[in-house]
Formats: C-alpha cells, structure tokens, sequence
C-alpha cells in the first residue's frame, strides 16, 4: 500500500568540496541521489509517507546507487525501471551562496527517465494512490511526456503538478506552456516560482506560489493567502523546493488546510537550504516538528 508516487526526474548530484569556487576549478565532488523524484520521494519517506518512486536509472553503478539508496531512506523502489541503454545522468552545481548555483546538467540527447513508459508500473496502483506528483521536466521529451499526462488524468486522488521549467532542457522550449496547461488542467494544486508561473502561462485554480526567501503565496479559489518565509544561512538553495514539495503533501496526507501545508512546507525548503545536500538534506518529522514550534 503506497500513499505517495512522485514521477519524473531522478539521477546523481555532483556536488562541490570546493565552495564559492566555479566548476572549472574544482577538483573533488560528493555524490548524492538528486532530481526532482529522487528528492521529493526522499523527503516524503523521511516524513513518514509511504512513498514509491515512479522513474528510470541506468544498468550501471549510478543507477545501482540511486536504487539501493532510495531503498535505505523507506522509498519503495519497485517502479524505478532500470533502462538498458541510456546512463544515470549527473548534474554538476556550483555553490555560491547565498543565491548564485548554477546547475549542469547532462541529460542530452536524452536520459533514462524520459524514457519512462507506462510498462514500467502498475498503473492502476499509481491512480489508487492518494496523492501523485509529476513535473514539468517530464513533459519535455516522449515517451514520458505522454506517460506522464496519461497518469495525471486517470489518477483518483490528490495531483500536484510542479512547474520545474528548466528550458535548457527543451529541445524546442516553446512546447513547454501548451503541455504546461494540460498537465495543469488534470491537476488539483499546482506549484511553482515566479519565473515558472511566467514561462508557463497557466491560471490554475489552486496555485502555490514560490517567493523564496519571502515565503510563499497561495491562491486558491480567486483569494491569496500569503505565507511568510523562515529565515536561515542560506547554504545551498538547491532541493528546498522539493523540500518544499514533499512537507506540502505530508501535511495534506495528513488532514491539514493547503496553507498550514504550505507553512509547513516553507519550514522544511529552509531547513534544506541551510545545508550542502539535497536528498540527503531533507528533513525528518521531527526535525520538522521541532523547527516549526
């Protein structure tokens, strides 16, 4: 019985010894599980929600370590198919706090998640789950494009859909507010920044907006409810919107108004803020509990 599916994106961090220094001159880098459904179900799991990761990795070692960790945080790993061609993408940042990380990502010409197809899953396990997340990036190329729209519009409860426009990796970034809309039109809450809101051109009934450190703005039937945000030592912003993502949906889960969720979820991205990692970063229900008192 799984509570939780989160689809998308999922591969290596790459991330920096060196701080404040630009990739070219870095020399030593800590390996992490990253992308948005590696983070997200991460986060998840360590709140106490049963959580399965819908996603593909590579047959090699990075897909090995992204499954066998995934599965040491409580993440249910049975529909995280392995491709036999394409390899665990990694992603390189720099970090230069408290707002400069630049992200590289290497997922051309594709990566193993975009090829994710509805025989990788069960989906009539994935529709019965409470609450599903599914992302912008996973529009960008098929057959996940089309996997992904097909599990939002046939899944019974709760979807969220995250913006996550990252239009380096488009190939033609102009597809992305048209795919945007549909993805949006079968989802309950949708959340993004600023710039994605911009980018994707959507007016969805319930929308979390993202302001960063200014915390949050819901909208939400024509009303806007602002959220104030949680100030920390920013060291690495990346992964605090997962953060962000995850908290959000354990609170709805629980019983809780969208903008207590949202409250909560603001805690949580500013906790991962305050930290190097990403997955490894997102934090506990306790810990959670106890920045929120």
């Amino acid at each position: 019985m799984i509570d939780a599916v989160v689809m998308g994106r999922v591969g290596i961090d790459l991330y920096p010894n060196e701080l404040e220094t630009p990739l070219s001159e870095v020399r030593t880098f800590t390996r992490f599980v990253g992308g948005f459904a590696g983070n997200v179900a991460t986060g998840l799991a360590r709140l106490g929600v049963r959580t399965a990761i819908v996603s593909r990795v590579g047959a090699e070692g990075h897909g090995e370590y992204v499954r066998a960790w995934l599965a040491t945080q409580g993440v249910d790993v049975r529909f995280l198919a392995t491709d036999p061609y394409w390899l665990t993408p990694p992603t390189f940042c720099e970090v230069w706090p408290p707002d400069r990380f630049p992200i590289t990502f290497y997922r051309r010409p594709t990566a193993p998640d975009w090829q994710l197809s509805p025989a990788d899953f069960d989906a009539a396990e994935v529709a019965d789950a409470p609450l599903l997340y599914a992302t912008g990036t996973g529009l960008a190329q098929s057959p996940s494009r089309e996997t992904t729209l097909a599990a939002l519009r046939t899944h019974h409860g709760t979807t969220i859909f995250d913006l996550d426009w990252r239009p380096t990796l488009w190939n033609d970034p102009d597809e992305y507010p048209a795919l945007a809309a549909e993805a949006v039109r079968y989802a309950d809450i949708a959340i993004g920044n600023e710039e994605e809101v911009e980018a994707s051109r959507v007016d969805p009934p319930t929308l979390v907006l993202k302001r960063g450190e200014r915390g949050a703005t819901v909208v939400e039937r024509g009303e806007e409810t602002d959220v104030p945000g949680f100030p920390v030592d920013v060291v690495n912003g990346l992964g605090a919107g997962d953060a962000f993502a995850a908290a959000l949906g354990q609170s709805l889960l629980a019983g809780l108004p969208l903008v207590e969720a949202v409250r909560r979820g603001t805690v949580a991205g500013a906790l991962v803020a305050s930290r190097l990692a990403c997955s490894e970063a997102m934090p506990r229900l306790d810990e959670l509990e106890a920045a929120l008192v």
